[in-house]
């Protein structure tokens, strides 16, 4: 009876410590998600840590993003990350927090709630939420239309995105959102000198993380709604330009 009892309790430790081991290790990825913008730049763009990515994209029932959006943010991501694993985009509805405008703690919180994919061994994983409502920072003068506020994390206002676009001649919102969207992520890759280290001059000293080319991408007039709307008035998305490539490049990527 000795004999079992001791067997008993060292089968009960070991599978104590594997069940915790288990769940320290699931408690690490998460936190690895939950850094500040830019640090995870050259995880996201080189191969070094991570061959594959995959992006779960949540949006509130209604305001789903459109296609040629998402195609075009995954074209982005394949020109300029080095994934030889492969880029994937899981995509699912969930029902209206109910919260707007939203704040960027309220945004974090939505995350948590409702986040599945963290990085494992050999894919990094990006969170982008599609909101059902404004930002809470909107002012009487301009509108918030993306946010980055972590290192894998993002969060489009779509609701603000078809308010803007609703009223044109053109069918803009898939511009706009592509615009939008790929904005928020090259802040993500560290953009501009947020974790991919300046390699010429071009940080705009009046718009910190931005870049000063008012042509560019990381032109800080593309998150904001009168400014975006005047960067893709000639009915194409803004690219990077040269200098924030040379950022990127010189932190792994393309």
């Amino acid at each position: 009876m000795k004999k079992i009892s001791v067997l008993s309790i060292v089968l009960l430790v070991l599978l104590s410590c594997s069940s915790d081991d288990t769940q320290s290790n699931s408690s690490n990825n998460e936190q690895a998600n939950k850094l500040s913008v830019g640090v995870s730049a050259n995880d996201l763009l080189s191969d070094t840590s991570f061959s594959s990515l995959v992006v779960e994209l949540v949006y509130v029932e209604g305001f789903e993003p459109s296609e040629t959006a998402v195609n075009n943010f995954v074209a982005f991501l394949e020109a300029r990350t080095d994934k030889p694993n492969g880029i994937t985009v899981e995509k699912r509805a969930i029902a209206s927090p109910g919260q707007s405008p939203y704040s960027n703690e309220e945004i974090t919180v939505i995350e948590d709630a409702n986040r599945t994919l963290y990085n494992n061994n050999s894919q990094i994983a990006v969170w982008a939420f599609f909101a059902d409502g404004e930002s809470e920072s909107n002012t009487d003068t301009g509108v918030v239309l993306g946010t980055a506020y972590r290192n894998t994390s993002f969060v489009i206002y779509q609701e603000t995105i078809e308010d803007l676009t609703s009223g044109t001649f053109t069918n803009t919102t898939p511009i706009l959102e592509s615009t939008v969207i790929t904005h928020e992520f090259g802040h993500i890759l560290g953009l501009t000198n947020l974790g991919s280290a300046l390699q010429s001059s071009h940080e705009d000293a009046d718009h910190p993380k931005h870049c000063d080319v008012d042509s560019c991408l990381m032109y800080w007039q593309a998150e904001t709604g009168g400014g975006a709307m005047g960067m893709i008035s000639g009915g194409t998305i803004p690219q990077l330009d040269a200098q924030c490539i040379a950022d990127l490049q010189a932190n792994g990527g393309k």
